[in-house]
């Protein structure tokens, strides 16, 4: 019987451009690897911070495609967000992650690709294309996109303003996005601080929502920002 032997694209790439690429390719080392430390990160935040999820049911619930949108206080954000999903799915799981913080040397780039399988965001040079990439992305059944639209981490644990990015990928889509607030982290893992404390850790879950009825216009984009800002800012009232 003939056969052919096809390599991955990325076969002739050296390893920091394998990590670069996305998507990438299926690696069952790699996803050995990113189950174990998931796994140990869950425990990690459990016992180090108390970690906490309310409302873990309507993410259990959900199929995907979706998106998880919460504010962005520190570091620990993407890996508590993937907490609170099953581990079944964290291979389908994508935090958007900027590539000129998190993809600029192998050590990092290994790190966030294995553990945290996050997606390099170009968010200064080429931010529509990465846009589209997350559009790709979510055309496919059961994939999850974590997305901070504060679009940096805050300085002094105040919710900023969402950016249009987010309105612009999902005007006129049935792709719902859920809000979350993330109590803690700032104080957790401050903006300049080299490890985390063990400050409590809380995430609330908000309901979906979709934009399926607005057209792709600037001002439906301005207006998917404020409204998903104005959830997250209600779910931190909630815990008052």
């Amino acid at each position: 019987m003939d056969w052919h032997y096809e390599p991955t694209p990325d076969f002739d790439k050296t390893p920091i451009e394998r990590l670069r690429i996305f998507p990438r390719h299926p690696d069952m080392l790699v996803y050995a690897m990113r189950t174990v430390l998931n796994a140990i990160a869950r425990a990690w935040l459990k016992i180090y911070h108390r970690y906490r999820v309310i409302g873990r049911e309507k993410l259990v619930s959900m199929s995907g495609p979706f998106v998880l949108v919460a504010n962005h206080g520190s570091h620990l954000d993407a890996i508590c967000l993937l907490s609170a999903l099953p581990l079944r799915k964290i291979h389908k799981t994508f935090p958007a992650a900027a590539r000129d913080y998190f993809f600029t040397t192998l050590p990092k780039s290994a790190f966030f690709a294995i553990a945290v399988n996050a997606m390099p965001f170009d968010r200064k040079e080429n931010p529509r294309d990465s846009l589209a990439v997350c559009a790709d992305l979510l055309r496919t059944p059961e994939h999850v996109l974590i997305l901070f639209p504060e679009g940096t981490r805050t300085t002094t644990g105040e919710i900023g303003d969402f950016k249009v990015g987010i309105g612009f990928l999902t005007a006129g889509t049935p792709v719902p996005i859920v809000p979350c607030y993330l109590e803690g982290a700032h104080r957790a893992w401050p903006k300049g601080a080299w490890i985390p404390r063990p400050r409590r850790l809380r995430l609330v879950v908000g309901e979906p929502r979709t934009f399926a009825d607005l057209e792709p216009t600037k001002e439906s984009a301005h207006l998917i920002a404020s409204t998903l800002r104005d959830d997250v800012v209600n779910l931190e009232r909630s815990l008052r």
